[in-house]
């Protein structure tokens, strides 16, 4: 993890091919692009994969969220609870819906609870907005039938976390929709990418209309087709849709790298008593992009991370990380935007007084290693013996 690790021949071959077209756009032009259809060809293939009927590029996670969102019907007022616990865009895209974010509490899984959504319904509550964090799935059971039974849509963003599954069903069927990133950190990349999947035909009517400006995309000629609705320019271009597809191509490569990866350096961890491991409901649908640990108390947690910055193993102390966890969230909390939010408009939660304390407690011990592919036998063999020695040298 993450794919640009791979970047190779098999992109280039891609990319070749929409320049040789000209056709950068991924609608129309049918004569011009001589079959040279990349996105489409993208969106077929991840359909397939998920065993989904419909999927959708776009030009980012953030969109994929934004349209999930759109598809599912969520406007101004509505209540949507998300997790303190991943990155911004996911409750920003909530915002720009007009929606009002309700935050709840996550566990040991590093997503969103039972009780913790529980705890937070109300009246209003519209949707639950689920993330996947960190390469592996929430208790996805436990929290569909808790949306089942309440009649609220469930949402995954699952940009963090793209073939992780429970009991071979994969993250992103679920819910009503699914959204994934392919930025350049994610498991597989197109530079700047997303898209979205569902099942549910009029669903996937409003997805690839409010991400076109509300085209219908019917025939070859833009200017003269319809607009069932308005929308916005979320569009994915042919360009990076190429690289997506070849990156796409590599997965069994990298989920079996990285599983492998993870395992041995899992095992190293094993060896020390005072760390424990993130929560999973079925291990082996991790996509092992991340090696998560808790230590016993966050003081034990911020020196184990700094030893190993400074020992060059690295290591995300997600406590401190200004654009994953709410703690540093200032912008949010006094909710600072150019306009005028209509959240403000509502009311909601005291976003600088949250009832988090599970939260704070789970993220402040917590670390997550990064599991690559691309390491050699000899790098391999260095991080697995200088993570032993921080370990070994400071618990």
């Amino acid at each position: 993890m993450p794919g640009f690790e791979l970047f190779g021949n098999e992109e280039r071959k891609e990319v070749q091919d929409v320049m040789e077209t000209g056709i950068l756009f991924r609608y129309n032009h049918d004569a011009e692009r001589k079959g040279i259809w990349k996105a489409r060809e993208f969106e077929k293939e991840l359909a397939a994969y998920h065993g989904v009927k419909h999927a959708l590029l776009c030009s980012s996670g953030s969109a994929g969220v934004a349209i999930s969102l759109a598809a599912c019907g969520i406007g101004v007022g509505d209540e949507v609870i998300v997790p303190p616990f991943t990155f911004l865009a996911t409750i920003e895209a909530v915002l720009m819906a007009g929606a009002v974010p309700v935050f709840a509490d996550i566990d040991e899984t590093m997503c969103l609870s039972v009780n913790g959504i529980q705890k937070v319904l109300t009246p209003n509550t519209k949707a639950v907005l689920l993330v996947h964090m960190c390469g592996a799935m929430a208790d996805i059971i436990g929290i569909k039938e808790l949306c089942d039974s309440k009649n609220i849509i469930l949402i995954e963003d699952t940009a963090q976390a793209m073939t992780s599954s429970y009991k071979g069903k994969y993250a992103g069927t679920f819910g009503a929709v699914g959204s994934f990133s392919f930025d350049f950190f994610k498991i597989i990349t197109c530079g700047e990418g997303g898209a979205v999947i569902t099942n549910d035909d009029k669903k996937f009517e409003i997805i690839h209309t409010w991400a076109d400006h509300g085209h219908n995309h019917v025939g070859d000629n833009r200017g003269m087709e319809d607009h069932p609705n308005l929308g916005f320019n979320y569009r994915i271009s042919e360009l990076h849709a190429a690289v997506g597809l070849a990156q796409f191509r590599k997965i069994d490569h990298i989920l079996e790298t990285q599983r492998k990866n993870k395992k041995y350096l899992k095992d190293i961890l094993k060896q020390f008593p005072q760390i424990t491991f993130r929560k999973h409901f079925d291990e082996a649908g991790d996509s092992a992009t991340f090696l998560s640990f808790f230590l016993p108390d966050a003081e034990t947690a911020f020196k184990i991370s700094n030893v190993m910055a400074k020992e060059g193993v690295g290591g995300a102390y997600w406590y401190n990380n200004n654009y994953h966890f709410i703690k540093n969230w200032g912008h949010l909390k006094d909710l600072k935007s150019p306009g005028k939010l209509p959240v403000t408009m509502f009311k909601h939660q005291d976003y600088h007084n949250l009832d988090l304390k599970t939260s704070y407690d789970v993220v402040s011990r917590l670390i997550s290693f990064q599991v690559k592919v691309g390491w050699t036998e000899q790098q391999f063999k260095e991080i697995g013996d200088k993570l032993y020695n921080v370990f070994k040298n400071n618990l």
